[in-house]
């Protein structure tokens, strides 16, 4: 603003009152009655219309802090009348005034549009003074959730029902928290979590309510749907490849019956492939059951085994079946001395579910493979690997396959890499994937 005017003014004052006082001085010691008494006349004038002109400033700027005051920024000072000086000040107080009205109008509409948008969600709020009960705000949601009508006190609910004001207002939930509450006879779970602020002497409680029933129910009503599919395919995971091999072992005997001369029957081939059956059997059973209750399972059946009859174990199970489909697989190891510390039913069902993921990867290459090796490193981890040359895994799935019930698949459940790397955790190991479309796959299992 220009205040060039009102200085140039104002000293123009001070300098007129300085001359008819030093005038004033000089006639008083010259004895001059009639020129003392019209100076004298002429500095009261002057000083009046200092006064004035000093006042008519102040009262403008009082003016102006008196609408801030009483927050009245409605009121428009003329810019069009008065000195320039004050005309300029009436333009700063109008600016400031129109600013002040735009935040307002933007805070309003702020607080309209928050308003709406905590009245259309499905979570219940309330805000209330701790000491006074007194609403701050709440929504529908939150009285629809505690089946109440409006109320501007909490004391009306403590009133009413006091075992529900016990839970809600009274108890204390820093971190979110699941709780049943009695409606009607109905018992509802919601979350509630809240939280204590300030504003200026006033302490308040900020209490956040979600109803989690409908969907508990229907994700419990979900869980049990995939549950059931996911159970059906592990079991036929396994129970393939025991079908396969009891068909051709049921083969060899059948051969052997009707001409014993020229099919002979190797008892040891037999034994061997009834112990796997066996075996696989009651791993099984045992992952039926371990996977049951997978998350609950803190304790492993552990024991000392050697990879050579881990994969021999394997290759009796799952080589019929895989090279009927003509895909060659082969075992191999670095050292036939290499020892895995786990539980063998469990690491069986691993590599039982990468080795059919590999197989349906690969079925279609012109000459199809499966490799599986095991080998130590240098930090004494022992790596178990599956190979395949097969289609790979696209780059834009690859970070989701872990992931429960995702699958790429039409005919998968999404549940076998899954369980898969939650019985590594168990052994407090981990898998690692690797995979080039059109060239194949590793998956890694390090123990």
């Amino acid at each position: 603003m220009n205040y060039k005017g009102y200085i140039l003014k104002l000293f123009f004052r001070i300098f007129i009152l300085i001359a008819l006082i030093l005038g004033l001085i000089y006639f008083i010691n010259s004895n001059q009655t009639t020129y003392i008494i019209l100076l004298s006349f002429g500095i009261i004038i002057c000083f009046i219309n200092l006064y004035q002109f000093i006042k008519r400033r102040f009262s403008a700027i009082d003016d102006f802090f008196e609408s801030v005051k009483y927050r009245d920024f409605s009121r428009w000072f003329p810019e069009d009348r008065g000195p320039k000086d004050i005309r300029f000040l009436y333009t700063g107080f109008n600016e400031v005034n129109r600013t002040i009205k735009e935040i307002n109008v933007k805070n309003e509409t702020q607080y309209i549009y928050l308003q709406k948008i905590l009245e259309m969600i499905d979570v219940g709020i309330i805000a209330y003074n701790l000491e006074t009960g007194d609403v701050l705000w709440l929504n529908d949601t939150f009285k629809e959730i505690i089946d109440f009508p409006s109320f501007k006190n909490i004391r009306f609910v403590e009133s009413r029902k006091p075992e529900l004001y016990n839970i809600i207002f009274e108890t204390y939930n820093r971190e979110p928290n699941s709780i049943t509450i009695t409606l009607q006879n109905e018992r509802l779970k919601v979350l509630i979590s809240d939280t204590i602020f300030q504003i200026k002497e006033d302490s308040f409680k900020l209490v956040v309510l979600q109803n989690i029933d409908n969907t508990l129910n229907k994700n419990e009503s979900e869980a049990w749907k995939k549950l059931l599919s996911v159970m059906t395919h592990e079991i036929m995971n396994s129970i393939a490849p025991i079908s396969s091999l009891a068909d051709t072992l049921q083969r060899n005997l059948e051969l052997n019956i009707s001409n014993p001369n020229e099919n002979s029957l190797e008892v040891e081939d037999l034994n061997a492939g009834i112990k796997t059956i066996k075996n696989r059997s009651q791993g099984l059973l045992k992952f039926a059951k371990t996977y049951r209750s997978l998350s609950k399972v803190t304790h492993l059946n552990l024991q000392k085994i050697e990879v050579s009859e881990l994969f021999k174990n394997i290759e009796l199970l799952m080589a019929p079946s895989i090279k009927a489909k003509n895909i060659d697989i082969s075992f191999s190891q670095s050292s036939k001395r290499l020892q895995l510390e786990i539980d063998v039913h469990l690491i069986e069902q691993v590599l039982i579910n990468l080795i059919l993921n590999a197989k349906d990867a690969c079925q279609k290459q012109q000459k199809p493979f499966i490799k599986i090796t095991a080998s130590q490193t240098q930090n004494h981890n022992t790596i178990i690997k599956v190979f395949d040359n097969g289609t790979g895994i696209p780059k834009d799935i690859i970070e989701n396959i872990f992931v429960p019930f995702f699958t790429s698949k039409t005919t998968g459940s999404g549940i076998g890499l899954s369980l898969c790397k939650q019985i590594m955790l168990l052994h407090k190991g981990k898998i690692v994937v690797q995979s080039k479309e059109n060239e194949g796959t590793i998956f890694s299992l390090v123990f």
